[in-house]
């Protein structure tokens, strides 16, 4: 059984910094491809960042230079440290797994709000 569960997330204020993590089992975590999404209310999901099995990360351009995604495949996990947070990266962050088929965690809230 596949879980991916996210861990992070919570109320920050404007310039701040968190870092996400996510803990994959049942997986073999260092084959994966894995991605960070975010979902806004009223807004559809979108994606935030990626990291091959190979280490090669692509992001958004709306997080470029602010976000961080990294592996840890030891520990099966990735992370995202975010910094320079704004109000509008207020979101559920979800993590994803890529290995024949995808696989989504529940997801963590980030609030960014003075």
């Amino acid at each position: 059984q596949v879980q991916l569960v996210e861990s992070g997330g919570g109320l920050v204020q404007p310039g701040g910094s968190l870092r996400l993590s996510c803990a994959a089992n049942g997986i073999i975590f260092s084959l994966a491809n894995m991605a960070w999404y975010r979902q806004a209310p009223g807004k559809q999901r979108e994606l935030v960042a990626t990291i091959t099995r190979a280490g090669v990360t692509n992001y958004a351009d709306s997080v470029l230079g602010r976000f961080t995604i990294s592996r840890d495949n030891p520990k099966n996990t990735v992370y995202l440290q975010m910094n320079s947070l704004k109000p509008e990266d207020t979101a559920v962050y979800y993590c994803a797994a890529g290995l024949g088929r995808e696989y989504w965690g529940q997801g963590t809230q980030v609030t960014v709000s003075s």
